[in-house]
């Protein structure tokens, strides 16, 4: 967090919450919610300001309650979230590149959704894979270590638990393994917010 941030902070310690302003969509772009964007129940226009963008990254955070939130200065300002946390890219020279701008070096897990989402998890970290990279992740995949096309992919995704043999994902000289999971049971699945809100009455 930065120093500005922090000052402010402890200058203004009871500003207001503010709650639907800000949004992240599935390819790392920080929106802009405007009234009519919420009435629309829209994304919002995409922030192209460097310098904004840079500040919200480096204040980013969550709270005890799994709501990701943007530090300005003594306002948090809450996240609506399209998917997950962070959305990841890959990146040639470090494996996965974070929209905040941090790398994902290793990952230890690759999650699948019914949609064909890809979703990685480094420690407490769990981001979507930017849908312009997945065809390229996707080209590590092994079933029963085999190299998994388009057809077998899909018949795993569709098949249950118990069966479909098992799915694994080459990346940076690492096995990594593969898991189903329903779109919407990442967020309790991993502890985050995607819509908060304020409490009720306030």
């Amino acid at each position: 967090m930065d120093d500005i941030v922090k000052q402010a902070m402890a200058k203004w310690p009871n500003v207001p919450h503010c709650y639907g302003w800000l949004g992240l969509d599935a390819r790392g772009g920080w929106r802009m919610r405007d009234e009519a964007a919420q009435a629309a129940n829209a994304p919002g226009d995409r922030l192209a300001n460097g310098t904004l963008v840079g500040f919200i990254n480096r204040n980013y955070q969550h709270d005890e309650r799994g709501r990701w939130f943007f530090q300005n200065g003594p306002q948090r300002v809450f996240v609506n979230l399209e998917s997950t946390p962070f959305i990841a890219r890959t990146d040639p020279a470090l494996g996965m590149l974070l929209q905040t701008g941090a790398a994902l070096e290793t990952i230890e897990r690759l999650y699948l959704s019914e949609a064909g989402d890809a979703i990685v998890q480094a420690g407490d970290i769990i981001a979507q894979v930017d849908d312009r990279d997945v065809a390229q992740l996707f080209e590590g995949l092994a079933l029963d270590g085999k190299p998994a096309g388009d057809e077998a992919l899909l018949a795993w995704l569709g098949g249950d638990s118990s069966g479909g043999g098992t799915l694994t994902l080459r990346w940076r000289d690492a096995t990594i393994p593969v898991e189903r999971i329903a779109g919407d049971e990442l967020p309790e699945r991993f502890g985050f917010v995607r819509a908060p809100a304020p409490p009720a009455g306030a």
